[in-house]
């Protein structure tokens, strides 16, 4: 998430100052709807449902954790330049309002693909600023999931009519292989008695709703900052008291802190996914059985 929003606002002078003269969208030839997204999950919903219709553009580069970037002005032209725009919301882009009306593009459909979910609060230690009162990540939960890919699915249609049933067969294919994750992890969670895990950071909140499971984590919700000595003390307790045997980490968090944990407890460290870049070359489906199949394999 944006912490600098001066250097935000000069981004995005700079891009007025070089298009204001010449503010109109490029000729679209393609033939698709030109979308573009601000991190790899959207990229990964969009393409669910738009497959070989759209042509998806993501700003935030593999790599770059969505909580830290601040767009550039080529960024702006980019969505400029789009017929769709896809952010997650729930302030995950904080500098996303700015960046919309320098576009200046009128004819821009912007989706905020979790718009109509239930957020779940940050914690007050977590939120030090308006814009960080919710958990963003939604994107991580299959409840979630289905909720950003019918937004995205209704934006779709809105920009190309004629090519409804196509977006809602594919959307309908999407939430037939998230439906069946859910019913079986759902059968799968139901038999254990221990529904508590520990992670890297507070990322997982949504998906524990889905499936009522208990979650402590190293780092805050936004990943900032190291835990204190006796916030892990308090988590060697947890690990202790629940017999917690793994310690998750994620790709875009350091392990070091996580290690450090697991170390103390006697527990191992694995990764499992954010679905905020592109990890390992697998699919949206297959790194949510992953994790799915991780975290219930740690609480057996």
């Amino acid at each position: 998430m944006l912490r600098r929003p001066a250097a935000v606002i000069l981004c995005l002078l700079i891009f007025i100052g070089f298009t204001g003269c010449n503010n109109q969208k490029k000729p679209q030839t393609t033939g698709k709807i030109v979308t573009s997204v601000t991190f790899n999950a959207m990229k990964e919903f969009v393409y669910a449902v738009g497959k070989d219709k759209v042509e998806i553009a993501t700003l935030i580069p593999d790599g770059i954790e969505p909580h830290d970037f601040e767009p550039k002005a080529r960024d702006i032209a980019q969505i400029a330049d789009s017929s769709v725009f896809v952010y997650n919301g729930l302030s995950m882009e904080s500098w996303v309002d700015q960046a919309i009306a320098s576009a200046d593009n009128k004819n821009l459909i912007v989706v905020e693909a979790s718009k109509g979910a239930a957020p779940i609060k940050a914690s007050e230690s977590d939120s030090d600023s308006d814009y960080k009162q919710y958990d963003p990540h939604l994107w991580i939960s299959i409840k979630g999931a289905e909720i950003e890919a019918k937004n995205i699915k209704d934006a779709l249609i809105k920009a190309s009519p004629k090519d409804k049933e196509y977006f809602e067969k594919n959307y309908s294919d999407f939430i037939s292989q998230l439906e069946s994750i859910y019913s079986e992890y759902s059968e799968k969670f139901k038999t254990l008695t221990n529904k508590n895990f520990v992670t890297g950071h507070a990322a997982f909140a949504y998906l524990c709703r889905d499936f009522g499971l208990n979650q402590k984590s190293v780092e805050d919700v936004f990943a900032e900052g190291e835990p204190s000595a006796k916030k892990l003390a308090e988590l060697a307790d947890y690990c202790k008291k629940f017999n917690v045997k793994t310690v998750f980490t994620e790709n875009m968090v350091s392990p070091s802190v996580s290690k450090t944990l697991a170390d103390q407890v006697g527990a191992k460290v694995e990764t499992i996914y954010t679905f905020e870049s592109n990890e390992d070359n697998l699919s949206y489906i297959d790194r949510m059985k992953y994790n799915l199949s991780k975290i219930y394999g740690s609480m057996k």
